[in-house]
């Protein structure tokens, strides 16, 4: 029988711990899941983060073995559920669905106190929506540069309609009052079938707006697309221009993309990355998210985590500047 000299069993064993830390992260993934997972959304049934959630996780469930269950905690514009996400346990049985007011709730809730670097692993966005700005008719403008020219003439600000304090509508808007400096003061709605309802009846002057919520209005004449707001032009406006054309650097859109918490190993969320990205380009999938004006847009977690980064110092600088607040 083999013995280790005694001088070498310090070695040996310092060895044996070395190879064990080494395979037990492997070890673990490779067991990975073995319970079920739950998927937070931060907001109520039927908004666009819970849409993505739920057409994703069952096809997730299928590639992982175990089920995936959507749980809704509604409140504080997100931040309730991002709390909870941001304090479990980082083993990759908890993931959070998050929408593109995650980096900048930070800035406009105190009772926030999560950072979204920091406290997240990202795993990867899912889909982006085009955000258009979209003018009442009656307003008589067909461009920006007309809308910008309106408001320098005009001695009191024109109103421009929100899905609510702190969305997407809200702090787009607010950018592009940042950037163009057009004067418009905002009317905050729950949501935005409401706050188009308000556009389309001209209790507002415009709305910067989803394209999914938009677009039909703008098809029917209804409504006038006066810029998108993304890098470049979009094919199912092909004739509107990108606000960038006029203001170089200007950039925003609508996104949903999915986090874990910081910790959650790399062999995990290298998993969920892949399994996710199949979930979303399966053509069913892929067709019901273009049908309600999402693009597929799932990156490797490195992408999104740089672009989680970029977008809280841009939204940090616009809530400072702008002085906004939410109650």
């Amino acid at each position: 029988m083999f013995r280790f000299p005694r001088r070498a069993l310090p070695l040996a064993v310092a060895l044996i711990v070395l190879i064990a830390l080494h395979l037990a992260p492997q070890a673990h993934a490779q067991a990975y899941p073995s319970k079920p997972l739950r998927m937070l959304v931060p907001f109520a049934p039927g908004g666009v983060s819970d849409i993505v959630a739920r057409l994703v996780s069952p096809r997730l469930a299928e590639a992982l073995g175990q089920s995936v269950v959507v749980e809704n905690r509604v409140g504080a514009g997100g931040v309730i559920a991002t709390e909870l996400a941001a304090k479990a346990a980082p083993d990759g049985y908890t993931l959070l669905t998050v929408f593109d007011n995650f980096a900048a709730n930070p800035y406009l809730y105190k009772s926030a106190t999560y950072d979204p670097v920091k406290d997240f692993a990202s795993i990867g966005q899912a889909v982006r929506s085009r955000i258009v700005v979209v003018v009442n008719p009656r307003l008589g403008v067909k461009t920006l540069d007309e809308l910008v020219r309106l408001s320098n003439s005009r001695k009191d600000a024109m109103t421009y309609a929100s899905a609510g304090g702190g969305t997407s509508s809200h702090l787009i808007a607010e950018l592009l009052k940042l950037t163009t400096g057009i004067e418009a003061t905002a009317v905050h709605y729950k949501g935005g079938a409401p706050a188009i309802t308000d556009l389309l009846g001209g209790q507002v002057d415009m709305m910067v707006a989803t394209m999914s919520i938009a677009l039909p209005h703008v098809r029917a004449g209804k409504l006038n697309a006066i810029a998108v707001t993304s890098g470049n032009r979009t094919s199912l406006l092909p004739g509107v221009p990108a606000v960038g054309e006029t203001y170089p650097g200007f950039e925003a859109q609508s996104w949903v993309g999915f986090v874990a918490p910081a910790g959650t190993p790399r062999a995990i969320i290298t998993r969920l990355n892949a399994e996710l990205g199949k979930a979303v380009a399966m053509p069913q999938v892929r067709e019901k998210l273009e049908g309600l004006g999402f693009e597929v847009a799932l990156g490797t977690p490195e992408a999104f985590g740089e672009w989680i980064a970029s977008e809280s110092v841009r939204w940090s600088r616009v809530i400072r500047e702008r002085r906004i607040t939410v109650e």
